[in-house]
């Protein structure tokens, strides 16, 4: 078989793209911003109201909604999406005959993936930063490549298991540690002395509540507050450890999970808006009606016990079911949307803003470095939960504009641009020529 050179392996054409896909990627990035922008602006108190002082009105409200319909979810249809997109990128280039050439750029594409991820993290100063975590999980995507798409669910719902089961021995250890403090405390009481598994138990205790304490919050908001050199040196280590424990605790069953159903889903012409209207309202109705009721279930187990530490590892438990149900609602709702034969210009903004997805990405960590951290105007901790939504409603809007704006005149977006040069080895034109401007 004739082996297709390197100088005809060309990135995808744009009017080769998807555009359900590119809507859906759109949709996704916005909502990964109304999630991160709380880690940006609340540092801490991402998840738990209760470290800032959130944990009542307007601020409850917005925890509340945003756990129902957000967590988790947004993060997962960003894996899935981006499953598909190396699915589409080796299939397309091994129908062109690329062979092992495929495979070159393929891990080339990955490698650089990583460290734009780690440029994005300890550079750019997101301790939330996921592009590592999906260059890591991209290697393994390779071998599942061809799996059938049965076999792709099988293993992804294989993965929710074992990250299921890990959740619960978490949740049994950080229960028993509340017996044994408890058994502490009442021996304390009544003048006993404690074993050294009761000591240590104590001691592992404070440590948990010192972390959710004002104290720490300030700390860390303090950190952030430094200049821009002494911000990266205050975020490295955290970085650091983010980057060695999240790939082998929660990016096997949380990302690549999500990975290999996004191919299998994509497989099966789910994703591509061919399937009828009917099929993808029953993904609403399921997704929702099951995955509404765990996350409703876990966000009442947390109300009830007062926002406990306990409480956040008795939820984790049913995390995985909770976000793939509602995961499911979302792909059907905006495969109905994308569908739909109204909000043209609203689609048209959506998928230019997921064809420029990598700049747009980082773009969040830009905008937000400059207004939470001491490289601009320091707000961490600042703005209350419901009013950093301003924040993400200012960005939204400004991408819209922007992102149809620059893909008028050019090709792709300046990351994608870079990204695309770097895994094939060769300059791209990235302006288009007066007979391709729209």
């Amino acid at each position: 078989m004739q082996q297709t050179s390197t100088a005809e392996l060309i990135p995808i054409k744009q009017s080769d793209r998807i555009l359900s896909l590119d809507i859906m990627r759109g949709i996704v990035l916005f909502g990964i911003l109304l999630m991160n922008i709380n880690g940006f602006g609340l540092g801490f108190g991402y998840n738990d109201p209760t470290v800032q002082g959130g944990d009542t009105g307007l601020n409850l409200y917005t925890w509340m909604m945003t756990n129902l319909f957000f967590e988790g979810t947004m993060r997962a249809l960003f894996s899935l999406l981006f499953g598909v997109g190396m699915f589409i990128f080796l299939d397309r280039l091994s129908k062109k005959g690329a062979g092992i050439k495929a495979a070159d750029i393929f891990f080339r594409r990955l490698l650089w993936l990583l460290v734009f991820g780690l440029i994005h993290g300890y550079l750019l100063l997101w301790l939330g930063e996921i592009l590592y975590d999906y260059a890591l999980m991209g290697f393994l995507v390779y071998s599942f490549r061809l799996m059938a798409p049965k076999k792709l669910i099988f293993t992804a719902l294989l993965l929710f298991c074992i990250g299921t089961t890990w959740n619960y021995f978490d949740y049994s250890a950080q229960k028993k540690l509340v017996n044994q403090v408890e058994e502490a405390n009442t021996m304390t009481a009544s003048g006993q002395e404690l074993s050294k598994e009761l000591k240590a138990a104590q001691e592992t205790w404070e440590g948990q509540v010192k972390e959710r304490s004002p104290e720490a919050a300030e700390e860390f908001n303090t950190g952030m507050q430094k200049g821009y050199f002494g911000a990266v040196a205050f975020l490295a280590p955290l970085n650091m450890e983010f980057d060695m424990e999240a790939p082998y605790r929660s990016d096997v069953w949380d990302v690549l999970s999500m990975m290999l159903f996004g191919i299998a889903l994509f497989r099966w012409g789910f994703l591509t808006g061919e399937k009828p209207a009917s099929q993808y309202w029953l993904m609403v109705l399921i997704g929702y009606a099951v995955g509404l009721a765990i996350n409703y279930y876990e966000m009442q187990t947390i109300l009830d016990a007062n926002f406990s530490i306990l409480s956040f590892k008795q939820a984790d438990i049913t995390y995985y079911w909770g976000r793939f149900f509602v995961s499911i609602g979302h792909v059907g709702l905006i495969m109905l949307f994308s569908k739909a034969p109204f909000f043209a210009w609203l689609k048209n903004g959506l998928a230019a803003v997921g064809k420029m997805a990598l700049t747009n990405y980082m773009m969040h960590s830009v905008f937000c470095m400059f207004i939470f951290t001491g490289v601009g105007f320091g707000l961490i901790g600042k703005l209350q939960r419901y009013e950093l939504l301003y924040v993400v409603v200012g960005i939204w809007i400004f991408q819209l504009i922007l992102s149809p704006i620059w893909l008028r005149y050019f090709h792709y977006g300046p990351m994608e641009w870079l990204w695309r040069n770097l895994s094939y080895g060769k300059v791209h034109p990235m302006r288009k020529g007066p007979q391709q401007i729209d």
